[in-house]
């Protein structure tokens, strides 16, 4: 019985024009985008051992893009901002059985400085600009359980190199808050 007086009540609202369509429709703006801050260790590979708001905190930069690679033993992962290609920050790790005397002698470039307490040796270096790219500032190490890592960033053409040298500083204190092994 109750089933009936529901039924015969939402007939006679139809009836009557409260579920009848109105003459003009009415304009709905389309709903604000949203904004979702992604972390670069969603994109996986050498990408989890970054964070934005770390390479922010210490280097002064903001990038929300990454993109990771893997070829071999090697993992990669490249961030930049969302709008431009340079600047840049790539980290490297590659797994080795080098020992901290090859590493000295065969993976620390010509006119690197020694950087102290990170892994077991690290260099620093800054290059000039070249082309379409700003000076490179960049800091490698041998880390750990067998592990050569590499924090390179290039700045965008314009900059000076002092600019860039003053940068390795911060790259430094970024790759002691890495822990290459992660991966």
């Amino acid at each position: 019985m109750r089933g009936r007086i529901v039924g015969a009540g939402v007939a006679v609202l139809l009836a009557t024009g409260c579920g009848a369509e109105a003459d003009e429709p009415v304009a709905v703006p389309p709903p604000a985008p949203i904004t979702i801050d992604v972390a670069a260790a969603s994109s996986g590979g050498a990408c989890r051992l970054l964070d934005f708001g770390v390479i922010e905190q210490h280097a002064g930069f903001r990038f929300d893009v990454a993109a990771a690679s893997a070829t071999g033993d090697s993992h990669t992962c490249v961030v930049r901002a969302e709008q431009a290609t340079l600047p840049e920050l790539a980290l490297t790790v590659t797994e080795t059985s080098i020992d901290a005397a090859t590493f000295t002698a065969d993976v620390v470039p010509a006119k690197a400085t020694k950087v102290t307490g990170l892994g077991q040796k690290a260099y620093r270096r800054t290059t000039s600009a070249k082309g379409a790219l700003g000076p490179v500032a960049e800091v490698g190490w041998l880390a750990a359980e067998g592990r050569l890592a590499t924090l390179r960033y290039t700045a965008p053409p314009g900059t000076a190199k002092s600019d860039a040298d003053r940068l390795t500083d911060a790259l430094i204190a970024l790759a002691k808050q890495l822990d290459p092994r992660a991966l």
